[in-house]
C-alpha cells in the first residue's frame, strides 16, 4: 500500500508530465493533435483535457473499467494501460472551515483524485455509434452544410446582438470574411463556392467576435495571436462536426510556447469559446435533423440497383446493432423498413413479370402447396 507522501509525489508527477506535454506546443501538427483532443473532450475540464492529450493524444472517447461493461457491452482489453484523470473530492464544511475559507457553501473542493479511465481502442466488444457519427454522414451532402450555416447565422442575427451580412468575395481583397469591433458585425465572402469554408469563416469570425471585440478582456492580443485563436476555435467546431480540417495552418504557436502563462491563457480562452460554438453547433444540428440516420425517401430508393440496394439494407442492419441510443435505433429501423418494402416490391414484380412471359407454367393452387408442406 502506497504512502501518503508516494500518492501525492505520483499526483504531482502525473500534473507535470501533462505540463511538459503543453509546452511542447510548439508547431502546428502537434497544436492540431491537442486540438483534436479539446474537439472530443470538450466537456472534460481543461485540466482532464491536459491530461488526456498528454497521456494518450490518440484517445478519442474514455469510461472507466465498469462503464464501458455496463454502458457499452465493450470489455477492457487485457494488459490496458489507464489514462488517469482528475475527479474534485468534495467535502461538507464545517463552520470553522467556512470561516477559513471565506465562504458560506456548505461543500467545497478539497482536493482531487485520479481516476482510472480507458479509450474505446483499448477495449473490445459492441461497435459504438453516437449522434456525432449520423452528423458527419449527413454533412457529406452539401446542401446540409450550407443548411447549417445559414442556421448559425440566422441565429446570431436573431438571438444575439452580433450582425452577419454576406458580400461579394471580391470586396474583401482576398479574406473570405472579417469581423468589425465598432460595429459588432460579420461580413462573409457570400459567393464562396465551397461550403465548407464558408462555414469555417463564419466559425472563424465569430471566435473573434467573443474573444477580440471591444468589450473582451483579450481585444489587444497581437493580431497574430488573435488570428491563431480564432483559426483554433475554428478547427475545433469543423472537428466537431466531421469535417476536413487536414489543410488548417496554426502557425503562431511556437511564441506561446516559450510562456508558460501565456500558452495556459490562449488555451484556456480557445477553449471557453469553443464550448460555446459546440454547444450552438450541436443544438443546431439537432434542430435540422442531422443527428438522425440520413433519410432515404421511397423515390430516392427506386434510383439504386438491385446489387446498392442490397447493400443499402445490410448497411442499416450493421447501424442497428452499433447504435445505442434509442431515437437513433427507431429512425434505423423506420429506414430499414422502406428498403426491405422496395426490395420486397421488385421481388414481386419480377414473379409477376416471370408469370406474364410464361404463361404455359401451371402455378400452383394453395391447397396443393399446403399438401407439399405437409
Amino acid at each position: 500500500m502506497p504512502s501518503k507522501a508516494d500518492v501525492k509525489a505520483w499526483k504531482a508527477q502525473l500534473v507535470a508530465q501533462a505540463e511538459q506535454q503543453i509546452l511542447k506546443l510548439t508547431d502546428s501538427d502537434r497544436f492540431k493533435q491537442y486540438l483534436n483532443t479539446l474537439a472530443k473532450f470538450h466537456h472534460y475540464s481543461a485540466r482532464n483535457i491536459d491530461l488526456i492529450y498528454a497521456q494518450n493524444p490518440q484517445a478519442t472517447q474514455v469510461a472507466g473499467f465498469k462503464q464501458w461493461q455496463t454502458a457499452f457491452n465493450r470489455t477492457v482489453n487485457r494488459g490496458a494501460k489507464a489514462i488517469r484523470i482528475a475527479a474534485p473530492i468534495i467535502k461538507k464544511l464545517t463552520p470553522a472551515e467556512q470561516q477559513h475559507l471565506d465562504t458560506t457553501g456548505e461543500r467545497a473542493i478539497v482536493g482531487y483524485r485520479y481516476l482510472p479511465v480507458f479509450d474505446v481502442a483499448q477495449t473490445s466488444g459492441e461497435p459504438v455509434l453516437s449522434a456525432k457519427d449520423f452528423v458527419k454522414e449527413n454533412l457529406a451532402d452539401h446542401q446540409n452544410v450550407t443548411s447549417l450555416y445559414n442556421a448559425f447565422k440566422d441565429y446570431l442575427n436573431q438571438q444575439t446582438d452580433l450582425k452577419v451580412s454576406e458580400v461579394p468575395l471580391a470586396t474583401l481583397n482576398g479574406a473570405k470574411g472579417y469581423f468589425q469591433p465598432s460595429t459588432n458585425e460579420i461580413v462573409i465572402g457570400g459567393d464562396e463556392p465551397d461550403n465548407a469554408l464558408k462555414l469555417k469563416t463564419l466559425y472563424h469570425e465569430y471566435a473573434h467576435s467573443q474573444l477580440h471585440g471591444l468589450k473582451s478582456a483579450f481585444k489587444d492580443r497581437p493580431r497574430a495571436y488573435q488570428e491563431t485563436q480564432a483559426e483554433a476555435v475554428a478547427y475545433v467546431a469543423m472537428q466537431n462536426i466531421g469535417v476536413d480540417t487536414s489543410n488548417y495552418s496554426l502557425g503562431y504557436v511556437a511564441t506561446w510556447a516559450k510562456d508558460k502563462a501565456v500558452i495556459h491563457s490562449a488555451l484556456s480562452e480557445i477553449q471557453q469559446v469553443s464550448n460555446k460554438v459546440i454547444e450552438l453547433s450541436d443544438g443546431l444540428t439537432k434542430q435540422l435533423g442531422l443527428q438522425e440516420a440520413p433519410k432515404e425517401p421511397e423515390h430516392d430508393l427506386k434510383k439504386l440497383s438491385a446489387q446498392d440496394l442490397n447493400k443499402s439494407y445490410q448497411g442499416l442492419q450493421q447501424k442497428i446493432k452499433q447504435a445505442t441510443d434509442s431515437q437513433q435505433k427507431s429512425e434505423l429501423k423506420t429506414q430499414l423498413n422502406y428498403v426491405h418494402q422496395e426490395i420486397s416490391n421488385r421481388t414481386q414484380k419480377q414473379l409477376q413479370d416471370f408469370v406474364r412471359q410464361n404463361p404455359k407454367i401451371k402455378q400452383p393452387v394453395q391447397d396443393e402447396v399446403k399438401q407439399r408442406q405437409l
